[in-house]
């Protein structure tokens, strides 16, 4: 028998084996079973490394431990908010939100998200705006800065923000940056240097093990949060980098959406920053101390619930909350997102909707940032055409935006994406919130964008050419696993 017959053969032999463990192992859904199924049985050889780089299955393992949690009462808290939403003993501000009161449920008892009552928010739309305000607050820092993003560049805007964190650690302030590597993959790691000598801490979220070789590329922190001295966070779109202050000619103007919240939700979002950290720490973990969550008087009147999900998690929570904001739609949705791919069903949750008479809009980029991605999202926004979606067409420089809004009652802002990825492979986090001005507010900047958009018919999307359609086809089928 020939080498070439025994390669060949040991090929197909280990591609039955991948086959099976995906089949009857991991427990996937159907979809992604067979995109893998695809992969394996036509890239046998590449789709063995695809596999093992793409293919793993974080659910059985614990990734974020912080033993102090229960200094904070955080379990009892929760519990207490538990029974009172169950005895009807918890009133929303106003009794439109009342309809609301099985999500705050559901974000409780399986995500531990607090239900925070005295929250003030600032909404930025725009790059230039979010940073100056984040550098404001940042020098005003007294006790400790924690920033946690997807993507750092060491570009201008980068660059600026190193110097600053620098100076308030030379200040004395606690200085923590976690990045994920994958996002970041451009920056060197010399760019920290002068705050690491200052005194400030860098961790990388899934750092590679050997170099040019990290089997855990696949599974990515897409959260972005900033905490500062435990009394404001920042939360939403924006990494760092010049794109985001519209620099960069290929996407020219950045459209995003994020949050400034001042308010209890702050110490949400400092466990979330914690958990993260202690997870990528090796040396430098985060122990309890009351300067981490002070007390904090009453801002605003904004009840929010800060969720995180994560390939770790046993239900994708974030997705849950979307399907269960869509399904309780009676007037309207709108939604802002750069890329859409849901699964069946997001996708039915919209459709089911649209055909009861729910006026569904939805807002996409007129351009890609990623191929694959965008061709897909054509191919789930035709469906919702025929079925009497209105879609927008961003045409003012790219639209980066994770927004939904229901019946100018309750909304979503965060990092998490209509797509499959966000829902089963990154680890994102959403602020809910349930405030009718907060939503007001958002379906006027929607509309607001509306104007720098052009609608899309479902007349339009059938004429477009046979190229078109054809990467569509070969974007969807591997959608699942994109």
């Amino acid at each position: 028998m020939s080498f070439l017959t025994v390669f060949i053969t040991s090929i197909f032999f280990l591609n039955f084996i991948f086959a099976s463990i995906v089949v009857f192992f991991e427990r996937r859904n159907p979809s992604s079973t067979w995109a893998w199924l695809l992969v394996l049985f036509f890239i046998p050889l590449l789709g063995f490394v695809l596999y093992l780089t793409l293919g793993q299955n974080l659910k059985r393992k614990k990734l974020f431990v912080w033993e102090d949690l229960k200094k904070i009462g955080l379990d009892d808290l929760i519990q207490k908010q538990k029974n009172t939403l169950k005895n009807q003993q918890y009133h929303p501000l106003s009794k439109e939100l009342e309809k609301y009161r099985d999500m705050m449920y559901l974000f409780l008892s399986n995500n531990h998200a607090l239900i925070t009552n005295d929250n003030k928010l600032d909404i930025f739309t725009d790059g230039k705006e979010k940073f100056h305000a984040l550098f404001k607050d940042i020098e005003a820092a007294k006790h400790h800065i924690h920033l946690q993003y997807y993507i750092f560049r060491d570009d201008q805007l980068g660059t600026k923000l190193i110097d600053l964190l620098t100076k308030k650690a030379k200040e004395g302030v606690e200085v923590k940056v976690l990045y994920d590597e994958m996002g970041s993959r451009r920056i060197k790691k010399r760019a920290f240097n002068k705050l690491k000598k200052a005194g400030g801490y860098v961790e990388i979220f899934f750092p590679s093990k050997i170099p040019l070789v990290n089997l855990r590329i696949n599974f990515r922190n897409h959260r972005k949060i900033v905490v500062i001295d435990g009394k404001i966070a920042y939360l939403g779109g924006f990494n760092v980098g010049d794109e985001y202050l519209g620099l960069v000619k290929k996407f020219g103007y950045w459209r995003d959406t994020h949050l400034r919240i001042e308010g209890t939700a702050v110490h949400a979002a400092q466990i979330r920053f914690i958990l993260d950290w202690n997870q990528a720490s090796d040396r430098n973990d985060i122990y309890y101390d009351p300067k981490y969550f002070p007390n904090i008087t009453q801002k605003g009147k904004i009840p929010i619930q800060v969720v995180t999900s994560g390939p770790d998690s046993q239900y994708e929570h974030i997705k849950n909350g979307y399907i269960k904001m869509i399904s309780l739609a009676k007037k309207s949705i709108y939604i802002q997102t750069p890329y859409f791919i849901p699964d069946n069903s997001i996708l039915d949750a919209l459709r089911i909707a649209v055909l009861s008479g729910v006026e569904v809009n939805i807002m996409i980029p007129n351009k890609p940032d990623h191929l694959f991605v965008y061709w897909a999202t054509l191919s789930y926004i035709g469906e919702l055409l025929e079925a009497g979606a209105n879609v927008y067409i961003y045409d003012n420089g790219f639209i980066h935006a994770k927004m939904i809004v229901v019946d100018d009652l309750a909304a979503s802002i965060g990092t998490a994406n209509i797509d499959v990825r966000s829902f089963q492979l990154n680890f994102e986090v959403n602020a809910f919130i349930y405030d009718s001005q907060t939503a007001k507010r958002l379906v006027h900047i929607f509309e607001q964008d509306i104007k720098k958009s052009r609608r899309l018919t479902y007349d339009q999307y059938l004429q477009r050419p046979l190229i078109i359609r054809f990467k569509e086809s070969i974007s969807r089928l591997l959608s699942p696993i994109l």
